[in-house]
């Protein structure tokens, strides 16, 4: 323990932090159950209504799909949790619930937390991006680059190709695929997964036909993934971001300083599973979503970090380039 000089001991802020969020991190048997079923039942049953009401309104039809789209974005925050172990205390059922919401959300489970814990490894670091993040180079790498590769960059940065285009992308093609570098383990995840999913196709189109079932399912899946996408930009996507080269990286900074806080109505606050505390959860991903909330009431230094609003989210998207000499987002332009 290091000594000052008025020969007291020097306490570690950081060893202080770490002890006083440890008692969050302990899941609870019954607010898992009940989590699981305040939003697995309502997803089904509202998935289900909306096929006994798909020729009785258009708009009731509408309102139903956002309303399960909701719900699927809610069981992917129960899969993500499942993956870091944090949402019982046993693997097993850990790993058996995340696979079974992983189908639901048409994501390989061993595949996609592979990816994530990777990223959670190396997130804000300038020297170890490309894994599991949004696509970000520097403002010098930008000028540096030949043409056709700032073209790339452009197009895929354009929100409505980012969004529009590369949340189906992700969930239907890129969530299919395996590669080279991936484990065994990985790629018989994803077979796994392409199967049930291509027999939950066959059931459901002989129960209620093809068109019917395709239509509804991705619809529902296209708003979900619009928004689980735009969850994950603005995570580490946002204007008052930090973002460190690799001696300077280290994950509690980044945490506060590189992972966003934003503040969300009720509603959507409970639709995204507390999403937006994602600070706290850099800092300890082993806090299971219901109790982020109230690790955030009952630290202090978890208010320091500002907000990022409905308006600052918006104005993200303008920010494209990272600017090492200001240590800002800006954009094409230059400007933050």
């Amino acid at each position: 323990m290091e000594i000052a000089e008025s020969g007291n001991p020097v306490v570690n802020p950081w060893m202080v932090i770490n002890k006083n969020i440890e008692k969050y991190q302990n899941p609870s048997i019954g607010r898992s159950i009940w989590q699981i079923t305040n939003t697995f039942i309502p997803y089904i049953s509202v998935w289900v209504l909306t096929v006994n009401r798909l020729s009785v309104s258009y708009w009731l039809t509408a309102f139903l799909i956002f309303l399960s789209a909701g719900f699927l974005v809610r069981l992917f925050i129960i899969f993500h949790d499942c993956g870091h172990g944090s949402y019982f205390k046993s693997p097993r059922t850990n790993r058996f619930v995340g696979m079974f919401f992983g189908i639901l959300a048409f994501t390989p489970y061993d595949k996609w937390h592979n990816q994530h814990q990777r990223h959670h490894g190396t997130v804000g670091n300038q020297d170890k991006r490309g894994v599991g993040d949004v696509w970000t180079i520097t403002k010098e790498e930008y000028q540096a680059s030949s043409k056709w590769e700032r073209i790339k960059y452009r197009v895929y940065r354009n929100p409505f190709i980012m969004f529009g285009i590369g949340s189906l992308y992700v969930f239907l093609i890129q969530n299919r695929l395996t590669r080279k570098d991936m484990s065994k383990k990985e790629r018989l995840n994803v077979y796994f997964t392409n199967a049930v999913l291509v027999l939950i196709f066959i059931v459901m189109s002989m129960a209620i036909g093809f068109g019917t079932f395709l239509v509804i399912q991705l619809s529902i899946l296209y708003i979900a993934a619009i928004s689980g996408l735009w969850l994950f930009y603005l995570q580490h996507q946002y204007e008052n971001v930090s973002w460190f080269r690799n001696n300077n990286w280290n994950y509690r900074t980044v945490a506060l300083e590189g992972s966003s806080f934003v503040k969300f109505p009720k509603l959507l606050q409970w639709f995204s599973g507390n999403i937006g505390f994602h600070h706290i959860h850099h800092l300890n991903a082993r806090i299971p979503n219901y109790f982020l909330s109230k690790c955030y009431r009952e630290n202090t230094v978890f208010k320091e970090v500002k907000p990022v609003t409905f308006v600052m989210s918006l104005r993200s998207l303008k920010l494209r380039l990272w600017d090492e000499q200001i240590q800002k987002m800006v954009s094409f332009g230059g400007r933050n």
